[in-house]
C-alpha cells in the first residue's frame, strides 16, 4: 500500500511538492482552507478583467521550464510565455529609465544616464551570470541542513561576497543615485534593504538583465492552473474550502490533521502553509521555534494592494512600472528600521492588459498597484484611501494623463488581508528576508527537530521568498519524505 502524504495549503511550494511526491509513489492529498488553489498566487476576475492578485512578475524561466521538464512536460503544455519589450519602466522625479529587453538597449539605456556605464554594467552583470550559475547549479537546489552545503570550490573562491553587500558593491562601480536604485531593485525580491544583503545575491541582476523579463498568457495564474493539472494528472487529491484546524502527533510522529473536526491520517504531514501558523496547529511542546524566535526575525515587507478596472487605455505606461520618484533610501528605513506607514511611498504598478489583451475589456486597462510596507502595520480603510490617493495623482503626473475619473472599481488587499487569507505573521507578503543570518541552514529547517514525519515547505524556509525558489522548496522537500519512504 503507498504512503499517504496530507499537504497544507495549495501555493507553489505546496503544489510542487505535491507533484514530485505523487510520481514518487505516495497517495497524496491537498487541503486548501481558501476556494481556489494558488496560495498567495490566487486570480480575482471582476467585470472582464482579470488579476494576479499576488506575484506579477515572471522571472528565472529556466527554474519553471526545469519543474515540469522533471515531469516529463514543457511550460509550454500548459502555457504560453511572452518575452517582454521593454521589460520595465522606473520613473524618477526627473526622467524615466526603460529597461530593455536585450543587454546591448540597457547598455545603450545606461550610457545616456551616466557615461562609461556600460562598461561596468557588463562586468557586473558578467560576474552576476557566473553566481546565477553558482546559485542554481550548485546551493539552492540543496536543502538547509548543514552549513557544509554552502562549502563548494566555487563559494570558497566567493566567501568575500557572503560579507560585502549589493549596496557596497553597486556603489563601488556606479555613481548615479538612478542607476544604483535600478540595479539594487531587483533585490528587494528576496525582502531586505540592499545594505543587508550579501553581494553574492547580485545573481537576482542576471535573472533581470540576462534572462528577461516574462509574461504567461493569460496572468501568472495560468502556472498555477499547469501546477494544478500535473498534479491531478499524477493522481493527486486537491480540496478546497477544508481548514486545518490541528496537526496530530502521536509518540513523537505527526500521525495526521484534524479538517472540519475529522482526523485525516497520514503517514507524514506537510505544511506549506505559513511556517508560524502550522506550528501553531501543534500543541505547544511540539513547536521548534518560540514567538521570540519568530519576533526577532527580518521579515520581507507587507504590501497594500490595489487592483483597478479603467474604462480608457492608459498613456505612456509599461507592462511593469516602478515609480522611484521619492526617496528609496526613506522608504526602506520605514519598512525595516523604524517600522510605519511611509511619507513619500515608492510604488510598483502591473499594466497586464498593455501586452495581454485576455486581462481586460477591449479598450479597457486592467491595473495591479503594490505599495511595499512593513509587516504588521494599523490597516484601516482610511489609510488604504489615503495612500490610494497618493499614487494615482503621481501616476497621472508622471504619465501626463488624468485616470482617476477612468476607474471603473477598484479592491484592496493589505496587512489584515495576509493575515486573514494567508494566516501570514505579522501580514508579511513575500516571507522572511534572506539577509545573511538568515539564508540556507540558519532559516527555518524544512524538517522538523521535534515532530517525526512532520515537514515544511514554502517561503519561510529553504530556499527563500519569491516564486522560483517557491517551486525549488517544493522539490527539497519532497526529495527529504522520498528517504523516508
Amino acid at each position: 500500500m503507498n504512503k499517504k502524504v496530507v499537504i497544507i495549503g495549495s501555493g507553489f511550494s505546496s503544489l510542487s511538492a505535491a507533484c514530485y511526491l505523487a510520481k514518487a509513489g505516495f497517495g497524496v492529498s491537498v487541503y486548501e482552507k481558501n476556494d481556489t488553489v494558488g496560495g498567495r498566487a490566487r486570480q480575482l476576475v471582476k467585470q472582464g478583467f482579470t488579476f494576479d492578485i499576488g506575484p506579477s512578475w515572471y522571472w528565472m524561466p529556466d527554474i519553471f521550464e526545469r519543474f515540469f521538464n522533471d515531469f516529463g512536460k514543457s511550460t509550454s503544455d500548459y502555457y504560453q510565455l511572452d518575452k517582454l519589450s521593454p521589460a520595465y519602466k522606473i520613473f524618477f522625479s526627473d526622467d524615466v529609465i526603460t529597461i530593455g529587453d536585450t543587454m546591448d538597449k540597457i547598455c545603450e539605456e545606461f550610457e545616456r544616464i551616466e557615461a562609461g556605464s556600460a562598461v561596468h554594467l557588463r562586468k557586473f552583470i558578467a560576474k552576476a551570470q557566473e553566481n546565477y550559475d553558482i546559485a542554481i547549479n550548485k546551493i539552492v537546489y540543496r536543502p538547509g541542513i548543514s552549513p557544509f552545503e554552502l562549502v563548494t570550490k566555487d563559494t570558497a573562491l566567493r566567501v568575500d561576497q557572503f560579507f560585502k553587500t549589493i549596496s557596497g558593491q553597486v556603489r563601488k562601480q556606479f555613481k548615479n543615485p538612478k542607476l544604483i536604485a535600478t540595479l539594487e531593485f531587483p533585490v528587494l525580491f528576496l525582502g531586505a534593504k540592499p545594505s543587508k544583503t550579501p553581494s553574492f545575491y547580485s545573481f537576482m541582476n542576471f535573472a533581470d538583465f540576462g534572462l528577461g523579463t516574462w509574461h504567461p498568457k493569460g496572468g501568472m495564474y495560468k502556472i498555477i492552473e499547469g501546477m494544478k493539472s500535473l498534479a491531478q494528472e499524477l493522481g493527486v487529491d486537491i480540496q478546497t474550502g477544508r481548514a486545518v484546524e490541528k496537526i496530530l502527533v502521536e509518540k513523537g510522529h505527526a500521525t495526521g490533521i484534524v479538517v472540519d473536526g475529522k482526523s485525516i491520517m497520514a503517514n507524514f504531514v506537510l505544511s506549506g502553509a505559513d511556517y508560524h501558523h502550522s506550528e501553531t496547529l501543534l500543541d505547544p511542546q511540539y513547536r521548534q521555534y518560540s514567538e521570540a524566535y519568530w519576533d526577532g526575525k527580518t521579515f520581507a515587507p507587507s504590501s497594500l494592494l490595489f487592483y483597478v478596472g479603467f474604462n480608457k487605455k492608459l498613456q505612456n505606461i509599461e507592462h511593469h512600472n516602478l515609480f522611484f520618484d521619492t526617496d528609496f533610501e526613506r522608504h526602506a528605513e520605514e519598512i525595516y528600521d523604524e517600522p510605519k506607514w511611509p511619507t513619500e511611498p515608492l510604488f510598483y504598478v502591473n499594466f497586464p492588459s498593455v501586452t495581454d489583451k485576455s486581462m481586460a475589456p477591449e479598450g479597457y486597462e486592467t491595473g495591479f498597484f503594490l505599495v511595499p510596507i512593513a509587516p504588521d502595520l494599523e490597516d484601516t480603510p482610511a489609510l488604504r484611501q489615503q495612500y490610494f490617493d497618493i499614487i494615482i495623482k503621481r501616476l497621472e503626473e508622471h504619465t501626463d494623463q488624468i485616470v482617476e475619473n477612468n476607474i471603473i472599481f477598484k479592491e484592496s488587499f493589505c496587512v489584515n488581508d495576509f493575515k486573514e487569507q494567508y494566516n501570514s505573521y505579522k501580514g508579511n507578503a513575500y516571507g522572511m528576508a534572506n539577509t545573511l543570518l538568515q539564508t540556507a541552514f540558519l532559516r527555518p529547517g524544512l524538517k522538523s527537530k521535534k515532530v517525526k514525519d512532520l515537514y515544511f515547505t514554502g517561503q519561510l524556509t529553504v530556499p527563500g521568498p519569491g516564486v522560483p525558489p517557491s517551486l525549488i522548496s517544493g522539490k527539497l522537500v519532497s526529495e527529504l519524505i522520498e528517504q523516508q519512504k
